[in-house]
């Protein structure tokens, strides 16, 4: 007889949460913090007197990142109807991923940089007009590129080597 329970969900799995909660979060920190040192001539702020200012700043956009590369994987595994890490479509949760984290960074960085005035771009910062509105593509980018490798490394530290 054929079982036919749907699989187990992502957040039932011990092994995706371990995966989510200890490695993806530590490479999202991680890599989020290099870039956000990296672009920081890409702001005014760089600008500023005070350096700890600064690293507040710096600290401060690492933690949304943080959040906003969870928010985005959690999104990203429900809209996939994921299962357990072997079952998970690698290809589509990436690609949901980038998505989820470049669309609401484009909506961050209009409303911080049009709506509030939060912060300002410098002469360095490469952007890229999308319906009227200049974004920085440095930003943009970043979402396509550190969630992703962040999730590629973690899912690349998790494997456990065979034993023979």
């Amino acid at each position: 007889m054929k079982d036919r329970r749907a699989p187990e969900a992502w957040f039932r799995d011990r092994a995706a949460l371990a995966l989510i909660g200890r490695r993806y979060l530590a490479w999202l920190a991680a890599l989020s913090l290099g870039w956000e040192i990296v672009q920081l001539p890409l702001y005014t702020i760089w600008d500023h007197p005070n350096a700890g200012y600064i690293a507040y700043a710096v600290l401060h956009c690492t933690v949304g990142d943080v959040l906003i590369g969870l928010a985005s994987l959690l999104a990203a595994l429900l809209a996939t109807r994921a299962g357990t890490i072997e079952q998970w479509n690698h290809a589509a949760v990436t690609c949901v991923l980038i998505g989820v984290g470049v669309s609401y960074t484009a909506y961050s960085e209009w409303a911080n940089t049009v709506l509030r005035a939060s912060w300002t771009y410098s002469g360095l910062m490469p952007t890229i007009r999308i319906a009227g509105v200049e974004l920085g593509l440095s930003p943009l980018l970043q979402w396509a590129v550190v969630p992703p490798v962040a999730l590629w490394l973690a899912r690349r530290s998790h494997r456990q080597p065979e034993i023979t």
